[in-house]
């Protein structure tokens, strides 16, 4: 009965992390036995991570500037913009390399002057962002209006999108490399719990039971192994997978373990109690700003590298799935709360939902319904936590 208690107690203080938990489980049940397991088999999981690479790099970022109170409405049509110019100067000779270099710099400026109209000149966010959607959606519409759709011939280029890690192994039944980056990251994920638990005990920090915590690791442990098991049992590890890993981790680093991420959430906390303890509240805006358009450029980059080609409507709604799945994954709209890592699974219960949905043949005017109804559920359910938090 104790365990049943601490259970019930362990999921209600945290109900706001779980519950995106539970509705990834339930979207996955659901869709799974609709589409008569379909939706489960190694092929379609394999598919749905390589379909919400680009959702999530800009939930990653997108994460950061609710955190700072702010939201960013451009990142879809500069994303797609800044594919389409990375589209034309391939089509024209220019090599991957430097192609992705241009264009990833291209997006950071661009993000740093949404954060100049922000942090200098005063400019509400919404208002900003939303001219800059705007802009990049003329800009898209004109630089594409003599080619129409671009084609991207370049193999190199497109295998960021479509292709998989090569299995060193070469084992023809199952993807070798995959499962042991999958048992690494289990081991890696062990390590970092135990010493974060042995830390907290240090420090007479409250932590969870003996117990609690080995089913945390068992059960956590399981659901990596399973997605690993499965990846390897198709292609193995795509590209798109490893690069979207590597940015959630590398922005997981930076705001939990530098002076730099603590200052982001102080800013968004209280962004004058920040400025008054010596904080430069306009840089780090800054900074969020610049970080969104380098993510942005990568998103653009991994979205044409999937299609091949750069369209005249790319990146249409991109901006409303990266604000879901940020939601999703537990940002408070109030600001100064919100895990990275965390955007990663609200990325894929977004792009799960659109995935089953398509499975089943849902209509495209319903699915943009449905997705609208998610995002409400997100922001409601967001204050009735916080709420009950206070």
């Amino acid at each position: 009965m104790r365990f049943t208690e601490e259970l019930v107690t362990l999921i209600k203080k945290n109900i706001r992390e779980y519950g995106m938990y539970i509705a990834l489980g339930a979207i996955m049940i659901i869709f799974t036995i609709l589409t008569r397991g379909l939706f489960f088999s190694s092929r379609n999981i394999s598919n749905l991570f390589n379909q919400m690479g680009y959702i999530a790099v800009l939930a990653v970022g997108m994460t950061l500037v609710i955190v700072i109170r702010h939201i960013d409405l451009s990142v879809g049509f500069m994303a797609g913009f800044l594919g389409a110019i990375a589209a034309r100067m391939l089509r024209e000779g220019m090599p991957v390399l430097p192609t992705i270099l241009i264009v990833i710099a291209l997006g950071t400026v661009f993000g740093l002057v949404n954060g100049f109209w922000v942090a200098k000149v005063g400019l509400p966010a919404f208002v900003a962002t939303l001219a800059g959607m705007l802009i990049f959606r003329g800009s898209l519409l004109l630089f594409t209006q003599s080619t129409g759709t671009i084609i991207v011939s370049n193999e190199a280029f497109n295998a960021i999108g479509n292709g998989f890690i090569p299995d060193i192994f070469k084992n023809e039944n199952i993807h070798i490399l995959t499962l042991l980056i999958g048992f690494a990251i289990i081991g890696f994920y062990i390590y970092g719990e135990i010493k974060n638990r042995n830390n907290k005990i240090k420090y007479n920090f409250e932590v969870l039971s003996l117990r609690m915590f080995i089913i945390k690791l068992f059960f956590v442990s399981s659901i990596i192994f399973f997605v690993f098991w499965t990846l390897a049992n198709y292609n193995g590890l795509s590209w798109t997978f490893v690069i979207t890993l590597l940015i959630t981790y590398a922005y997981h680093v930076l705001t939990t373990k530098t002076v730099l991420g603590r200052h982001i959430y102080a800013v968004g906390g209280n962004p004058e109690a920040a400025r008054l303890s010596g904080i430069d509240v306009e840089k780090i805006t800054l900074f969020v700003f610049g970080s969104m358009g380098f993510l942005t450029a990568i998103s653009g980059i991994l979205y044409t590298s999937r299609l091949q080609s750069a369209t005249p409507d790319a990146g249409t709604l991109f901006e409303l799935d990266a604000i879901a799945a940020a939601y999703v994954g537990g940002v408070s709209a109030a600001g100064g709360v919100g895990k990275v890592m965390n955007s990663l699974i609200g990325a894929l219960v977004m792009a799960s939902l659109i995935n089953g949905m398509n499975l089943l043949g849902v209509g495209i005017s319903l699915q943009y319904i449905i997705r609208g109804g998610v995002l409400i559920a997100a922001v409601v359910f967001d204050i009735k936590t916080r709420s009950k938090v206070r």
